[in-house]
């Protein structure tokens, strides 16, 4: 099967053609895909560690982290996806470790992830507030850069549009669509094959980069307490997702209604992560945050100069 397809961005103007394989060696193809997301990870592990390193915490205790970490990841990823797919892969059950095939879903990896991290700092012996901001700026790092995956796929689409600037169409779009417009019509949502559709990957790959310069400015020069990033990452992450998803066209749904599972979750976790953020400002600011989540006066504002304990 040709992996090839002209993408069309009608309001810039210009077309070319994408491949979802990047080149083949003795007979294997390495999909941009698996290559991108690879590339993304490495640079959120650099940057975790060179983090770790200015804020002194233990590179044994790291690595701990990042082996737990991911491999809880990649088992939340694919566990989330076969939940809400439950209807197939109950019929199966030989395809539900076949992560190969596609099928993960980035809320059950960073749920995955946060589980293993944890045993990964009870194991190392590092901070978990400290993990937990340093871990969502990694997060951001890997869902920027992750989402360009799903571009050469041509995957993780919206719906159609005729205003957006950025709005593309290809043959493969027009097949997919065309083939889940009688699941998106069950759900409420009319899609036109033959019409250009919102690139909600861009979108989410935009705001998730600029989400770690915000959020990397304020655990280095503003953060006032250990946990603070990782709130602030829920209210950014869930704000952007809740929206973009209400645009895709591949969402997972809540059993047979028209909830997107994830869309639900992100609201959930926007209004969690700012309620609890709301509320250690409070506490700081009246001086009765538990001394264990206070940033030390000596380094606030800097990276951390002493040992992680």
């Amino acid at each position: 099967m040709d992996s090839k397809t002209t993408v069309f961005f009608e309001g810039l103007g210009i077309s070319f053609d994408v491949s979802s394989v990047a080149f083949t060696l003795f007979g294997h193809e390495f999909k941009w895909y698996g290559l991108i997301i690879a590339f993304g990870f490495s640079l959120a592990v650099l940057y975790g560690g060179r983090m770790a390193y200015k804020w002194k915490m233990s590179l044994d205790g790291m690595t701990d982290v990042l082996i737990w970490g991911t491999i809880f990841g990649i088992i939340g990823a694919r566990a989330y996806y076969v939940a809400f797919e439950w209807d197939y892969y109950s019929t199966h059950l030989s395809e539900i470790p076949m992560i190969w095939n596609g099928g993960i879903a980035i809320y059950g990896g960073i749920i995955g992830a946060l589980i293993g991290a944890a045993i990964g700092c009870k194991i190392g012996k590092i901070n978990f507030h400290n993990l937990l901001d340093l871990g969502s700026l990694g997060l951001l790092i890997g869902q920027g850069i992750g989402r360009w995956g799903n571009f050469f796929n041509q995957e993780a689409f919206g719906s159609n549009t005729n205003t957006a600037l950025f709005r593309m169409w290809s043959q493969k779009i027009h097949d997919t669509l065309e083939a889940s417009q009688p699941l998106l019509a069950s759900k409420g949502m009319s899609v036109d094959p033959n019409m250009p559709v919102h690139p909600t990957f861009l979108y989410e790959s935009a705001w998730c980069i600029l989400s770690f310069f915000i959020l990397h400015y304020i655990v280095t020069e503003k953060r006032l307490f250990k946990g603070e990033v990782f709130m602030l990452y829920g209210v950014l992450y869930g704000a952007e997702r809740m929206i973009v998803e209400g645009l895709r066209t591949d969402s997972l749904y809540i059993g047979s209604t028209s909830l997107r599972a994830s869309q639900v979750l992100s609201m959930i976790i926007l209004v969690v992560a700012l309620a609890f953020f709301v509320f250690n400002v409070i506490r700081y600011r009246k001086n009765t945050l538990p001394s264990r989540l206070v940033v030390e006066p000596e380094i606030k504002g800097k990276y951390l100069l002493r040992k992680d304990k």
